[in-house]
């Protein structure tokens, strides 16, 4: 069974299913996050949605590199969650299915290309503590805990 975080579900309101994929990139006792600013002013694993045909492991790729400018390697599927959400920048309520992964990050190519990200590498510790969706701190709970 998938765990399920809600931060809101209205009855009687629709939401559209959107799948994605985040990853935990640890770095010594650290793991990259991304900052992602207006709308949300929040702490994030970086990832996103996937696109329509295509490919996870495509689009977790795409999408580290345009949060983070990071190229990551050897990413490995660790989990999933639900979580029900409103976004804003797209006006509409989503089920996201959350792919997680674990990756290692190996070299910065560029800056983020992603409007109003930032990548900042985080202490482990503190980083749980701060990420703004509960199924990311989770899976890095355990992470940092060496359950993968």
């Amino acid at each position: 069974m998938i765990k399920t975080y809600a931060t809101e579900i209205e009855r009687g309101k629709k939401y559209f299913y959107r799948p994605g994929v985040y990853v935990i990139l640890p770095f010594e006792n650290q793991v990259l996050l991304t900052f992602q600013a207006d709308p949300h002013n929040e702490f994030q694993l970086p990832g996103g949605g996937v696109d329509a045909g295509e490919q996870p492991i495509t689009a977790l790729y795409r999408e580290v590199i345009e949060e983070t400018g990071w190229v990551i390697g050897r990413p490995r599927k660790i989990g999933a969650f639900r979580r029900f959400v409103y976004m804003p920048e797209y006006k509409m309520r989503a089920e996201k299915l959350c792919h997680i992964y674990l990756a290692k990050p190996i070299f910065k190519k560029c800056e983020p290309t992603e409007p109003d990200h930032t990548a900042i590498f985080v202490d482990i510790d503190v980083a749980y503590q701060i990420l703004a969706v509960d199924g990311d701190a989770y899976f890095l709970k355990k992470v940092a805990a060496g359950q993968y």
